[in-house]
């Protein structure tokens, strides 16, 4: 057996991972054309008007609106479901944190539900068990560019009529049995951050169907400036909303990235599948379950290690992979959010308990660890390493191989 490298021996991978580039001429000719208009406010020009007319076009949607983040398209959507203080919105306790502020910001109350211990999704019982007469939307993610179960969760949101925004900061081009994740709630939002799939730097977009909610989320991203009435109501302020425009640079370079998302989530899905493929059934190794039918986009890829069938821990696993060239990390976030101090301390608006203790609310809520311990448990069992669509097949095998290796020693 092969020394691992972690103990001095020769590592898998001895070359740099292949490289592209994700910008080049395309996304200069529109900057340019964005430059020439002599103006760069997403109202005056026409470049995000654009790249929202092509992303909806994309998911079949009536409507997009386009966000400075997709935190900001989150909260964005939100308010437009009517989102407000007293108010449970149901979130997941692993997802980035940008997925829960727009609640807080909101002054409801963040419910966090279990996950499944395979998809990293929900796990439909918890999410159903944790819906209340308070509740008054929840927050899907198909986590990683996995695909949550549907199938099982519609039913859900209509039996107890509650709001479903599908958060697809991760999830680009993920498919759910044929049809585009993000085209089964009342809202979808995305990120154009410079770490997901596309990128304009930063950047996001909310779509939806209905005429209201884009009326008042339009409004709602541009401090609450009527810019679709007749023009009178222009600054007639009905609540306070923040500023989350999106800029004609954004939306110039996002354009082009649209261009090449298909062959972006296609290339990640064959490595994504490939890699699950070649290391299932290996002990104690266990892949992301991507459900039958589906396809996950891949924005990273997280495996589970049990510790007692592996003979090694997760920590100890991801040290070993790095060391074959193959860098990893252990978990994902540190811990489940609920654990964060602006959870666990209440101190989500620093000098008052707000909106925790708010009188619209009525009743406590403790925020501490056991809270979801599914959830828990896929953190401390996880391995994650990246997935880049530049990635050359030889960079796929030394991914393989080196799972291989360092699962081969272990055991």
């Amino acid at each position: 057996m092969e020394k691992l490298a972690l103990f001095g021996g020769n590592p898998i991978k001895t070359t740099a991972f292949n490289k592209g580039k994700r910008f080049g001429e395309e996304e200069l000719l529109h900057l340019k054309e964005a430059l020439d208009q002599q103006t760069l406010f997403y109202w005056n020009g026409k470049k995000v008007k654009a790249f929202c007319d092509k992303l909806a076009g994309i998911y079949d949607f009536k409507h997009c609106v386009a966000a400075s983040s997709c935190t900001a398209a989150i909260h964005i959507a939100l308010d437009a479901v009517g989102v407000t203080e007293g108010d449970e919105v149901i979130v997941p306790p692993i997802t980035d944190m940008g997925t829960v502020i727009g609640v807080l910001y909101q002054n409801a109350i963040p419910i966090f539900a279990d996950l499944d211990p395979h998809t990293y999704n929900y796990d439909v019982k918890s999410l159903e068990q944790k819906i209340s007469s308070k509740t008054k939307a929840v927050i899907i993610v198909h986590l990683a560019g996995n695909p949550a179960d549907m199938d099982a969760i519609m039913p859900i949101m209509k039996k107890h009529n509650v709001k479903m925004i599908e958060d697809c900061a991760q999830s680009w081009l993920s498919y759910y049995k044929g049809k585009l994740a993000g085209t089964f709630g009342d809202i979808s939002c995305f990120s154009t951050n410079d770490f997901k799939h596309i990128s304009t730097g930063d950047g996001g977009a909310v779509l939806m169907q209905d005429e209201a909610f884009y009326r008042r989320a339009h409004k709602f991203a541009d401090k609450n400036y009527d810019r679709l009435g007749d023009g009178h109501a222009l600054r007639n302020c009905e609540y306070l909303a923040p500023n989350y425009r999106m800029t004609e640079l954004q939306g110039a370079v996002g354009i082009a990235q649209l261009d090449k998302l298909e062959g972006i989530c296609k290339r990640r899905n064959a490595i994504g599948d490939r890699i699950t493929k070649e290391i299932s059934g290996l002990k104690g190794i266990y892949p992301p379950k991507v459900l039958d039918g589906c396809k996950s986009s891949y924005w990273f890829y997280m495996m589970q290690i049990d510790e007692n069938e592996a003979g090694v821990h997760a920590s100890e696993f991801a040290k070993a992979l790095s060391a074959e060239g193959i860098p990893a990390a252990h978990g994902y976030i540190p811990t489940c959010i609920y654990e964060y101090p602006v959870f666990t301390e209440k101190n989500a608006h620093p000098g008052s308990h707000s909106p925790f203790d708010s009188k619209h609310y009525g009743k406590d809520i403790e925020y501490k660890k056991g809270l979801c311990p599914a959830a828990e448990r896929i953190l401390d069992r996880a391995v994650k390493f990246s997935i880049n669509e530049f990635y050359s097949d030889n960079d796929v095998n030394d991914i393989i191989t080196a799972i291989h290796k360092v699962g081969d020693n272990f055991k």
